[in-house]
C-alpha cells in the first residue's frame, strides 16, 4: 500500500539547512498496523504530511497503492485525502459549532454522498467507537477521550484504505489512552491499515511493527 523509497525533505531555516527526512525508506502492506516513534524534531510530522499527501518530498519516491504521488494533480490529491486516507490528529480538529454527528458527517458531504446513506454511515461509525449516545453533543460537552472518539469516527466514516494517526493519544491521560488504543486494535482486527505516529514508547509498542525515526532517518525495530 505504502512504498517510500529514499525520501528526502530539506528545509532552509535562516542559515541552517535542516534534513527533516534523509533518504527515508518505509513499506507498509495492506492490513498492517505500524507505529513510527521518535522525539520532537525527528521528522515525524514531515513524514506524516507526505504519507497523508499534504506535502511532497524534495527527492525520492512515494507510491500509494502502486501509483507515484507526484503523478497526481492537486485536485486528485485532495480526492485521495478525502477517500483513501482517514486522519486522526492529537488536537482532534473538531468543529465546535457542529454536534458529534455533524462532525462525522462532514467528509461525506464533501464526497457528495446522499443524505440517507450519510446518516447510515455516520451511525455505523459512531457505534464502532461506542459513542452513539453522545451523537447530539457538541465538542465542548465531551471529554478529551470522547472528542478523540468522534475524530476517529470521522476518519473511518469514509471507509478509507489507510488510517493515519498523528499523536492520537498525546492530549489524553493514561486510562483514556488505553481506551483509544483499544479502538485502534479493533479497527486493525477488522482489516484497517493503520500508521500511528507517536513519541510514546508504550503506545508505539502496541503496533505489530515499530519503526524509529531520528534525524530524518527510519530504522526498523526488530
Amino acid at each position: 500500500m505504502i512504498a517510500i523509497n529514499n525520501l528526502s525533505k530539506i528545509y532552509q531555516i535562516g542559515d541552517e539547512v535542516v534534513h527533516a527526512l534523509d533518504h527515508a525508506c518505509l513499506h507498509v502492506s495492506p492490513g498492517e498496523f505500524v507505529s513510527i516513534i521518535g522525539p520532537s524534531g525527528s521528522g515525524k510530522s514531515t513524514l506524516m504530511n507526505i504519507i497523508g499527501c499534504l506535502d511532497v518530498a524534495d527527492e525520492g519516491e512515494y507510491l500509494l497503492d502502486g501509483t507515484p504521488i507526484e503523478d497526481y494533480s492537486e485536485n486528485e490529491l485532495a480526492r485521495i485525502r478525502n477517500k483513501k486516507i482517514g486522519f486522526v490528529f492529537q488536537s482532534f480538529n473538531l468543529i465546535s459549532k457542529l454536534t458529534a454527528e455533524e462532525n462525522v458527517e462532514l467528509p461525506l458531504i464533501y464526497q457528495g454522498v446522499k443524505k440517507a446513506e450519510r446518516m447510515e454511515r455516520v451511525q455505523e461509525a459512531l457505534e464502532r467507537v461506542k459513542l452513539i449516545k453522545r451523537s447530539q453533543h457538541y465538542p465542548t460537552e465531551l471529554s478529551g477521550g470522547q472528542q478523540q472518539r468522534v475524530a476517529i469516527a470521522r476518519a473511518i466514516v469514509t471507509r478509507p484504505s489507510l488510517i493515519l494517526a498523528d499523536e492520537p493519544t498525546g492530549n489524553l491521560d493514561s486510562h483514556t489512552t488505553l481506551e483509544i488504543m483499544d479502538i485502534f486494535h479493533e479497527l486493525h482486527s477488522q482489516g484497517n491499515t493503520i500508521v500511528l505516529i507517536t513519541h510514546d514508547d508504550s503506545v508505539a509498542a502496541q503496533a505489530e511493527r515499530r519503526v524509529n525515526i531520528l534525524d530524518g532517518k527510519l530504522t526498523e525495530v526488530k
